[in-house]
């Protein structure tokens, strides 16, 4: 799986947490870039991509996410076993 793919996944995961089916996502997107976006539903996105992709982050990698393509990048470093 590469990282455009990754991007698809999360993307759909995206629109499930928020529940609005008209959010774009982009490795440059960011909690600015989306009203819902919220302490609440970023605890809920990082709970779905963990279940979603059987990985688990840890704390610094989770504080040093900037952007979707910091989370992105993550996840690809763990399926490839990085």
């Amino acid at each position: 799986m590469d990282q455009t793919e990754i991007l698809a996944q999360v993307t759909a995961l995206f629109k499930r947490v928020f529940e609005n089916e008209h959010i774009n996502v982009a490795m440059e997107t960011t909690a600015d870039d989306i009203d819902e976006w919220d302490s609440l539903n970023h605890t809920a996105m990082i709970g779905e991509v963990e279940k979603h992709f059987s990985i688990r982050f840890k704390l610094k990698e989770m504080l040093g996410f900037k952007n979707v393509g910091d989370m992105v990048r993550t996840i690809d470093a763990k399926l490839q076993g990085a």
